[in-house]
C-alpha cells in the first residue's frame, strides 16, 4: 500500500545504510531518501565480507533481487579447515561465501542509484539537530553520531584479545582457522578468499602474547613482516596487505533503546558481533529487513513502526549476538583449548557458539561427525 510521502535521511553509506535505502525505495518509490557518507565513494576499510549459506538463504527469502545481484561475485566454499599444530582437520558441510567489501558496496550503490536514492559522499554529519527529516537512520558504525546525539542508551566493553585485519594476495581452499605455537605464545589466523587472487587474513592472540611480541612499540611494517614470517606456511610466499591495519580489541556494543523520537540505529551502530562467526554484515542486513517491514506493516507511522521494529527484532538479535559472544569467549581461551588433541580441539571449536548438539553436528557435517563418533567423541550411529 502506498503510504505518505516522507523524507528519510540515512547516515552511513556502508552495507547497512545502502541496503536500507534500497529496501525503502522498493517499498515506497515516492519517498525522498538521502544517504550521507563521510568517505569517498571508492573508499573502504577492510577487505572481504563473509556470508553463510543460511544468511544468503534468509536474505533471498525477503529480497531475492539483491541476492541474485550479488551472487555472481561471490567466492563460495563448502567446508572449514582447522589447522592444529599436530593435524589439519576438515569440517564438511558448512557453506560460506566471501565477497570484496568494495565490490559489495559498488553493487549496492548501483542498486540505490537506479532506484532514485540521493547518495552524498565526502559528507560528514557533525550535528544531527541540523537535519530535517521524518526519519533519521543511523547506519554509521561503532562510533555512531546518531546514537550518541539522539538519546540512545548504550554500553561498550572490549574483549582482551588483540587482533589485526590484513588482506593477502592469495586464495585459500577453505575458510581456514590456523592455530600455531610461536616463540611469543599461541597465535591464530582466520583466513579466507573473497575475490580472485585475494584473501582476508585476520591474526589474533591473547593480551599476554601480544605483550610478549612488543609490537605495540613497533611500526606497522615491522609487525606485518614479522607476521608474514610467523604464518609463512599458511601464506606460502604471499604478502600481507595493509589497510588501516592496527592492533585492536574487539568492542562489544549493546543498546538499551534502539530509537528515540524519529531516530533509529541499525548494524554496527546498534550492536557488534565477533568476526569469528562472520555475521556482522548479515545482522546489519537483517536489521534493515526488520526495520523496513515493521514500518510498512504500520503504514509508515514512524513512532509505531520503530516500536514494532525493536519488539520484533530484539529477541532474534539477542540470540545471534549471544552466539557471537560465546565464540569470542572461546577465542579468549583458545591457548588453553590448544592443549587438547586435534580432534577434541576441533569439536571444541565447532561447539564454541553453544548451539550444536551431537545430532546437529552429524546432520550438518556428516563426514566430520562420523570421524568423531569413530573416536568416541560423539554419541551417534555409524551407519
Amino acid at each position: 500500500m502506498k503510504g505518505p510521502e516522507l523524507k528519510i535521511i540515512i547516515i552511513g553509506g556502508g552495507p547497512a545504510g545502502l541496503y536500507a535505502s534500497i529496501l525503502i525505495k522498493r517499498y515506497q518509490p515516492q519517498f525522498d531518501v538521502q544517504v550521507f557518507e563521510q568517505n569517498p565513494n571508492d573508499a573502504t576499510f577492510g577487505f572481504g565480507v563473509v556470508l553463510s549459506d543460511d544468511a544468503l538463504n534468509f536474505l533471498e527469502r525477503d529480497d531475492s533481487e539483491t541476492v541474485q545481484h550479488i551472487k555472481p561475485h561471490l567466492k563460495t566454499w563448502n567446508s572449514i579447515e582447522i589447522v592444529h599444530p599436530e593435524e589439519k582437520i576438515v569440517i564438511d558441510g558448512i557453506t560460506f561465501s566471501g565477497i570484496g567489501r568494495l565490490t559489495l558496496l559498488k553493487l549496492l550503490q548501483e542498486q540505490a542509484l537506479a532506484l532514485g536514492v540521493d547518495l552524498s559522499f565526502d559528507r560528514r554529519v557533525e550535528d544531527i539537530s541540523n537535519l530535517h527529516a521524518d526519519l533519521i537512520i543511523g547506519a554509521d558504525g561503532l562510533n555512531s553520531i546518531v546514537r550518541s546525539q539522539c538519546g540512545i542508551d548504550f554500553n561498550i566493553d572490549y574483549q582482551s584479545n588483540r587482533f589485526i585485519w590484513y588482506g593477502t594476495d592469495k586464495e585459500f581452499d577453505y575458510l581456514t582457522q590456523t592455530f600455531i605455537e610461536t616463540e611469543f605464545g599461541p597465535m591464530t589466523a582466520h583466513h579466507y578468499t573473497y575475490a580472485d587472487g585475494y584473501g582476508t587474513f585476520i591474526i589474533e592472540m591473547s593480551e599476554r602474547v601480544f605483550t610478549n611480541t612488543n609490537w605495540n612499540h613497533s611500526d606497522e611494517r615491522h609487525y606485518r613482516e614479522a607476521c608474514e614470517n610467523i604464518f609463512a606456511e599458511s601464506l606460502k610466499g604471499a604478502s600481507l596487505i595493509a589497510n588501516n591495519s592496527i592492533w585492536r580489541q574487539f568492542p562489544n556494543l549493546e543498546c538499551t533503546n534502539w530509537f528515540n523520537g524519529n531516530c533509529v540505529v541499525i548494524g554496527d551502530a546498534l550492536h557488534t558481533a565477533h568476526f569469528s562467526i562472520g555475521s556482522g554484515t548479515r545482522l546489519a542486513m537483517e536489521d534493515v529487513i526488520a526495520l523496513v517491514s515493521s514500518l510498512s506493516e504500520n503504514d509508515w507511522n514512524i513512532g509505531t513502526g520503530l516500536k514494532a521494529f525493536q519488539s520484533k527484532r530484539q529477541p532474534v538479535l539477542e540470540k545471534l549476538v549471544q552466539a557471537a559472544r560465546n565464540s569470542a569467549e572461546w577465542y579468549e581461551q583458545f591457548d588453553r583449548f590448544l592443549q587438547l588433541p586435534p580432534w577434541e580441539f576441533a569439536l571444541s571449536y565447532i561447539r564454541r557458539a553453544g548451539r550444536l548438539s551431537d545430532s546437529k553436528i552429524q546432520q550438518l557435517s556428516p563426514e566430520f561427525g562420523r570421524a568423531l563418533v569413530e573416536r568416541n567423541l560423539l554419541e551417534g550411529d555409524l551407519k
